[in-house]
């Protein structure tokens, strides 16, 4: 592949968020497409939302760059990437402009990911780490290529609680998920990854703290979609003995999130989908850190779950299942430490109380 013109699109899918967000922005705000204060939320301004719009502008014209230029192919793999991650950003900016149902936006999620399972967005089969191949046969693979397109595009919406958490987290782990697909000879995913992180990374300088726009559910909803079907294309086909558990690290801290509430409720005798402020990010608050050294804390466990991932790849069998017997006994220690396991609900706090130890959630 041409190094030089994988650098200028890095650097295109970087500039256009970089430099078109503050239209972006105006635009959220002549449409009305605006986060308000409210009970649940601490930001004490209205804020613009459709960030994620800038950071698909920046992905996509990168990716028909490259496409033009003879860098990547036109496969029915890009055509569903770009497709799907479409559907889903249409639907998380209707969702930001005028709210619409859970049920309509898991639809919304479905249908986005049927049209990249449509294109050939799927998981064939899976390299087991006691040998030999698993194939998924039809209609499995599409059955778990599509639940894994939707709890990922999920996963990632839920942490994106503080301002520059969920840009910095897609980030990192389209990074490393570009690093690993290299590695493992998989060009294509490598450079979408690179091209994916760069258009965060673009989004990131307008999306700190204090944010002066949102990429909310637009944005959050189109990174998480299109990093697990990067995943899907990629990582789980790849010739490393845990090609399965690759995408589950990289991507550790939005799945570790999103099945730690679902214990929690579960444990509660709660619905699995009632809101609370007990998320990861709310805990470290809780525990006194500042919204910086939240959000930093949280990037730093994210390169550490990312890296174990780049481990595994060198590592055999036996070594790695060590490796992940470590790692989950370190996750569950830190998570009971964080009170993130608790069976009793944290008491919502008071306005001045959410101010000091909370400024920056929006969600």
């Amino acid at each position: 592949m041409r190094l030089h013109l994988i650098i200028w699109g890095t650097l295109l899918a970087f500039g256009i968020p970089l430099l078109l967000t503050p239209l972006v922005k105006k635009l959220a705000v002549a449409a009305g497409a605006i986060d308000l204060p409210g009970q649940r939320k601490v930001h004490q301004h209205p804020v613009p939302c459709w960030g994620g719009l800038g950071i698909f502008l920046g992905f996509a014209a990168a990716l028909v760059a490259a496409v033009l230029m003879a860098v990547l192919p036109l496969t029915r793999e890009v055509i569903g990437l770009l497709a799907g991650g479409l559907v889903v950003l249409v639907v998380g900016m209707l969702d930001d402009w005028k709210g619409i149902s859970p049920l309509a936006k898991l639809a919304g999620q479905i249908a986005a990911a049927a049209v990249a399972v449509s294109f050939g967005i799927r998981m064939h089969f899976v390299t087991n780490p006691f040998g030999g191949i698993i194939a998924l046969r039809y209609p499995l693979s599409v059955i778990l290529t599509i639940a894994w397109l939707v709890a990922i595009t999920n996963a990632l919406n839920l942490v994106d609680g503080l301002d520059g958490l969920a840009a910095g987290i897609a980030a990192i782990s389209a990074g490393i998920v570009s690093y690993v697909s290299f590695s493992q000879g998989v060009p294509l995913v490598g450079v979408c990854s690179l091209f994916l992180g760069a258009s965060a990374l673009g989004f990131l300088p307008h999306n700190w703290h204090p944010a002066r726009i949102f990429m909310k559910d637009a944005g959050a909803m189109f990174l998480g979609f299109t990093l697990a079907s990067l995943a899907a294309i990629g990582l789980t086909k790849s010739a490393a003995v845990f090609s399965l558990i690759l995408p589950i690290l990289i991507l550790g801290i939005p799945i570790s999130d999103m099945l730690l509430a679902i214990i929690r409720r579960l444990m509660r005798g709660q619905n699995i989908l009632t809101a609370d402020r007990e998320h990861i990010h709310h805990r470290l608050l809780d525990l006194g850190l500042t919204h910086s050294q939240t959000v930093l804390s949280i990037y730093g466990v994210n390169l550490l779950l990312g890296g174990s991932a780049v481990l595994l790849t060198f590592l055999n069998a036996g070594q790695g299942l060590i490796v992940l017997f470590m790692l989950c006994a370190v996750v569950l220690f830190l998570a009971n430490r964080a009170g993130l396991l608790s069976r009793q609900r944290l008491p919502s706090p008071g306005p001045a109380d959410s101010r000091a130890r909370q400024a920056g959630t929006h969600k």
